[in-house]
């Protein structure tokens, strides 16, 4: 579940941010695409971790 958010979070970040659509509303452009960012990418991290059974 977390592997498949992050994969969604990742990709709608990337077309938000290459139409200049507000990633995250009252927040400046490039700290929110770095914010989502940082979160698809542990969200990710943390899937593969539950998906290896460490």
């Amino acid at each position: 579940m977390f592997a498949l958010f992050g994969a969604v979070l990742l990709a709608w970040t990337a077309v938000r941010a290459r139409r200049r659509e507000p990633v995250a509303l009252g927040m400046r452009q490039t700290v929110s695409v770095a914010l989502a960012t940082v979160i698809a990418l542990g969200s990710r991290v943390l899937g593969a971790w539950c998906l290896t059974g460490v």
